[in-house]
């Protein structure tokens, strides 16, 4: 917790709050706890940890799943038709309360722990109710919004606000929806096959003491011998017109699914998580591989170069002389004929002095 936010809690009189009358000690320390309680990560992360929860809201049955952080909330509603969310963060929270009340001059954690307090058990469908004088109230807009608007009162005045919540995109919808489902589809499947293998074990062990010569000691206890494939069919045959006639609305979300999809959820996001820790690792080996090698190519890299650059100078001083060809020959020709007649001048004889004078 931060300092200013110790301030706050202890020292109302010096806190900011302007706009309405009394003490709001117990408004603003209940997010702070509150908030330093949640999770690590972005909100659709910590939002996918939650379970789908079962509410009523203005006669709509719906699934929900919200997430409320310090100063920011992300809500998630379905009724297996459609799927709506919004998303909001503390500028927006002010910019709306601003306009929904025009005497708040306060800052967004002195409302925002209220509206918590009051919209958190709507939307976890809970039947306890902070505020007995709250009214929430949900419609469907023509162009298949979804808003749902509260009523309430903070501090002796009227407070209100309203949820905008808009279609949400495909990859939400998957993500939160969907992909869990089909994963929870699979291990029921999965669960149903070993109990039904299961059960022909037991069968076999039952008839193994019935030709031993054991009896059962009530009758009613007798069962009939379990064969998958006709339990299936006659599953199929008399339970499934049942849900869908009886309860046609009803999503089914109860504890144990719940419990399911908060297992599925984890499981995958630790599974997420290895996955990219060893993609980082891989990635990481590259790189210090790469720089173990630029180190001695740019220690050597001036030898090379020097050496190169000679044999270029080489290379170059050759091909010039290629290039000159007959040039280069013709310009020689004379030095030589001047080197050759320098020897011949030498041998020349001197008049004799002396004796034959």
């Amino acid at each position: 917790m931060a300092t200013d936010e110790k301030l706050l809690v202890l020292f109302p009189e010096n806190s900011p709050i302007t706009g309405f009358r009394g003490t709001f000690l117990g408004v603003c320390l209940v997010p702070c706890f509150w908030a330093a309680m949640e999770p690590r990560g972005t909100s659709a992360d910590v939002l996918l940890q939650r379970p789908w929860l079962p509410v009523s809201i203005s006669g709509w049955r719906l699934l929900t799943k919200s997430w409320f952080g310090e100063t920011a909330y992300h809500i998630l509603l379905t009724d297996v038709h459609g799927v709506w969310e919004e998303r909001m963060d503390s500028a927006a929270l002010q910019k709306r309360a601003q306009e929904l009340n025009r005497r708040l001059r306060a800052p967004v954690k002195a409302f925002f722990s209220h509206l918590c307090e009051v919209v958190q058990p709507c939307l976890s469908g809970s039947d306890a109710r902070p505020d007995s004088e709250a009214q929430i109230s949900l419609t469907r807009q023509d162009d298949g919004n979804i808003s749902i608007k509260l009523k309430s009162e903070l501090a002796g005045l009227p407070f209100y606000w309203e949820f905008h919540c808009t279609p949400a995109p495909v990859t939400v919808v998957c993500v939160q929806l969907v992909r869990p489902l089909l994963v929870m589809s699979h291990l029921l499947q999965q669960q149903v096959e070993q109990l039904g293998g299961l059960l022909g074990r037991k069968d076999a062990e039952i008839q193994d003491y019935r030709e031993n010569g054991a009896t059962l000691s009530r009758e009613r206890l007798q069962t009939d011998v379990f064969e998958e494939q006709t339990y299936r069919e006659d599953f199929m045959l008399k339970t499934l017109p049942l849900l869908c006639s009886e309860q046609p609305d009803a999503h089914g979300f109860d504890a144990d699914l719940q419990h399911l999809y908060a297992a599925v959820v984890s499981r995958g996001n630790t599974r997420k998580r290895k996955l990219s820790e060893e993609r980082s690792a891989e990635e990481d080996q590259p790189a210090a591989a790469e720089e173990e090698a630029d180190v001695p190519s740019s220690l050597g890299g001036s030898v090379t170069n020097s050496d190169t650059g000679d044999e270029d100078a080489q290379e170059d001083a050759a091909g010039a002389k290629m290039a000159d060809g007959p040039a280069a020959v013709q310009q020689s020709l004379p030095v030589t004929s001047k080197t050759a007649e320098r020897p011949s001048s030498k041998p020349k004889k001197k008049k004799v002095v002396g004796l034959f004078r």
